[in-house]
C-alpha cells in the first residue's frame, strides 16, 4: 500500500466514479483501476461495487477510508510542516468562497494571526464541488461555503446568513434590466429569483461568482446581487465612492433580499492541532457578523 493508491481510492470515493477520479488526477481508467486492484490484494477485499450509475463503498471500502484519510492527511501534514521554519510548529488549510475572503475570512485570518501566532495559514478559493472533494480527500482542513454536500466523515455547521441585495450604478434603477449581471449564488437563490422575476428573460450576462458580478457592475454600468456586507463600502448611501474611477453603487429601492445561508465544513475526526482553534475563529466570526 503507498499514498498514490490511497489517494486514487479517496479520489473515487469523492467522486463515486473510476473515470472521474481518473480525469482529477490526470491518469489513464485503466491506471486507477489497476492501484485499486492492487490496494484490494494486498487487503484482501473487495472495496468497491462497480455499476452504471458509478462506484459505491462495500462495508470494506467504508472502513478502509478512515485509514486510507488518515494516510493521506499525515503525508499532507508532513509536507506541509517538515520544511516549515522553526518559529512555526503547525499549519492549517481553509478554503472559502471568494464572496466570503471579503472581509468575513480575512477578519479570521486576521485573528488566527494574533492568537497563534506559530501557526502557517495557507489560504485558498474554491467553489463548493472542489472543496468538498478536497475535505473528502484530506487536502483540506475546513472549508467555508454557501451550497454544501454531506459526507458521514464532515461535520456541516451554519454560520450565518449573508444578505444578498441588488446594487445598481444607478441611483433610479427600478431592477434588472438589459445589463443586468445575473450572479449564480447556488441552487437556492436560483429558485428564489425565478419565483420573484417570473416575468424576466434570461439575463444576458452572468457571472459564477460575486466579485466578476461587481466588477461588470462597476467598469460597465449596471446591476447585480450581491453580499450587503460585501458592498457596504462602496454603497452611496455611506457617502464613499466606489474603488473604480467615480461611480458609486445604490441599493435598488424596492427589491427583494435574498437570505444565503454560510456553514463551515470540516473533518468529524482530525489529527490537526489547530483546527480547533480555527474552527473557535470562524464561530467567534460568525457571531460578529450575526450582530451587524
Amino acid at each position: 500500500m503507498d499514498i498514490d493508491q490511497a489517494r486514487t481510492f479517496l479520489a473515487i470515493v469523492a467522486n463515486r466514479s473510476f473515470l472521474e477520479a481518473a480525469r482529477q488526477l490526470h491518469l489513464t481508467q485503466s491506471t486507477v483501476s489497476a492501484r485499486i486492484k492492487r490496494l484490494e490484494e494486498d487487503l484482501g477485499a473487495q472495496l468497491f461495487v462497480r455499476s452504471r450509475a458509478g462506484a459505491t463503498l462495500t462495508k470494506a471500502g467504508r472502513r478502509f477510508s478512515v485509514y486510507a484519510k488518515r494516510l493521506v492527511l499525515t503525508a499532507n501534514q508532513a509536507r506541509d510542516e517538515i520544511g516549515l521554519p522553526d518559529r512555526y510548529h503547525s499549519s492549517i488549510r481553509i478554503g472559502g468562497r471568494i464572496a466570503l475572503w471579503e472581509g468575513f475570512l480575512t477578519e479570521w485570518a486576521r485573528w488566527m494571526r494574533n492568537t497563534t501566532n506559530d501557526v502557517v495559514l495557507r489560504c485558498e478559493i474554491g467553489f463548493e464541488e472542489d472543496m468538498m472533494r478536497s475535505l473528502i480527500e484530506g487536502s483540506l482542513d475546513v472549508g467555508v461555503m454557501y451550497t454544501p454536500s454531506h459526507s458521514l466523515d464532515l461535520v456541516v455547521e451554519h454560520l450565518f446568513d449573508d444578505n444578498l441585495i441588488l446594487v445598481s450604478t444607478r441611483d433610479n434603477d427600478p431592477g434588472p434590466m438589459e445589463d443586468y449581471t445575473y450572479v449564480d449564488w447556488g441552487p437556492g437563490f436560483h429558485a428564489r429569483h425565478v419565483q420573484h422575476y417570473t416575468d424576466l428573460d434570461s439575463p444576458r450576462q452572468t457571472a459564477n461568482i460575486g466579485w466578476l458580478g461587481v466588477q461588470l457592475a462597476l467598469n460597465n454600468g449596471g446591476s447585480c446581487f450581491l453580499p450587503a456586507r460585501m458592498v457596504k463600502p462602496m454603497l452611496a448611501d455611506v457617502g464613499s465612492k466606489a474603488q473604480q474611477g467615480n461611480v458609486r453603487l445604490h441599493r435598488v429601492a424596492g427589491s427583494p433580499e435574498f437570505e444565503q445561508q454560510v456553514y463551515m465544513v470540516f473533518p468529524r475526526d482530525s489529527d490537526n492541532p489547530v483546527l480547533t482553534q480555527a474552527l473557535k475563529g470562524l464561530r467567534l466570526a460568525a457571531k460578529k457578523e450575526r450582530r451587524g
